[in-house]
């Protein structure tokens, strides 16, 4: 199993020496999300810092940017740390991409088709020379001229993950990326029964092997050294599982175990101003359901139990919990649990 980490992206500055400790610490790879501030310049900072370790975004926005904007960036990032970038996009919401990016919105499933064949069309014609002519209902790219082609990578280009919650979104992810990024709000029940399956028709399609596909998430991780420790990250679970709850899109994961009630409970409490009282109707019991739980001494049992078998990449990020206090023994053994994912 791969071990990954946040990598914080409010401080360029400070992102040398959180990359050097992370890559110290033994952790597989960092992941860097688009919220107040860009994900790709720290990742072109850490890229010049380290050597090992894998860097991704997860995810940046798509639809803002140009296929040809992202390609650049991700050529670019994919030279620089020789051959260790993971392009994670997203689509985001309908709402952000019209009043927060100002991107007119388009169905997001045809879309990020579109998206994804034009960027690999991009990276095809600049690693093989061949005229770039990528036409779809979304792009039509068929300009490239030897000023604006960057030179040829070391080796392959980025792999491709896309974040996917919808059935339709799954199974575009196995259809045409190399992997898929799942949302935490997501119980194993969810992620054999309803996830998997649909990743599974998309590569069906396309005849894509699951050994050559990373399945990346898919819920929550509550640790720490003492048992008082956890019990705080168990609290900031909670208030996650709480906020994610109260939106309709999440809901078919609460149906998975009969918890319909409860997501119309806390979509009343959001529309009322009800945001304190959210966590406290989330049980123990529910909250169990969305993490893997147990201080590192137990936590090895617990992510094989939550994530066994089924996600191949986990993720120790929370508020709670230093990346530099996970002892470096636990990472390396929780890096010998057996994953389907093979490698790309």
């Amino acid at each position: 199993m791969r071990v990954y980490v946040g990598l914080p992206n409010d401080s360029l500055t400070r992102v040398p020496e959180r990359i050097t400790a992370m890559e110290a610490a033994g952790y597989d790879g960092v992941s860097v999300a688009e919220n107040a501030h860009d994900p790709f310049l720290p990742l072109a900072v850490a890229a010049v810092h380290s050597s090992r370790i894998q860097l991704a975004t997860a995810v940046a926005i798509a639809f803002p940017r140009s296929p040809m904007m992202t390609a650049n960036v991700g050529w670019d990032l994919q030279a620089a740390s020789g051959g260790r970038f993971v392009l994670g996009l997203g689509s985001q919401v309908k709402a952000h991409n019209e009043r927060r990016f100002g991107t007119p919105w388009t169905a997001p499933v045809p879309r990020m088709r579109s998206y994804v064949g034009a960027v690999r069309a991009i990276w095809t014609t600049w690693a093989t020379g061949e005229p770039l002519n990528y036409e779809s209902e979304h792009y039509t790219l068929n300009l490239m001229t030897p000023n604006f082609t960057p030179a040829p990578l070391d080796g392959p280009p980025p792999p491709i993950r896309i974040s996917a919650v919808g059935p339709h979104m799954l199974r575009l992810a196995g259809e045409a990326c190399d992997g898929v990024s799942l949302h935490p709000f997501c119980t194993r029940d969810y992620l054999a029964n309803q996830i998997l399956p649909r990743v599974a028709e998309g590569m069906t399609r396309t005849g894509r092997q699951r050994e050559r596909f990373e399945v990346s998430g898919g819920g929550f991780v509550a640790t720490g050294a003492t048992d008082e420790d956890v019990a705080a990250s168990l609290e900031w679970v909670r208030t996650r599982v709480g906020f994610y709850g109260s939106t309709k899109a999440y809901w078919p994961v609460l149906a998975e175990h009969g918890l319909d009630d409860l997501g119309h409970e806390l979509l009343h409490l959001s529309r009322t101003g009800g945001w304190d009282q959210m966590a406290g109707r989330v049980s123990d019991e529910v909250v169990r359901l969305f993490a893997a739980v147990g201080r590192f001494d137990e936590l090895v049992g617990a992510i094989t139990e939550r994530f066994g078998g089924l996600s191949d990449a986990v993720g120790l990020s929370t508020p709670t919990v230093s990346p530099t206090a996970v002892p470096p023994d636990l990472i390396q053994e929780l890096q010998r649990l057996p994953t389907p994912f093979t490698g790309w």
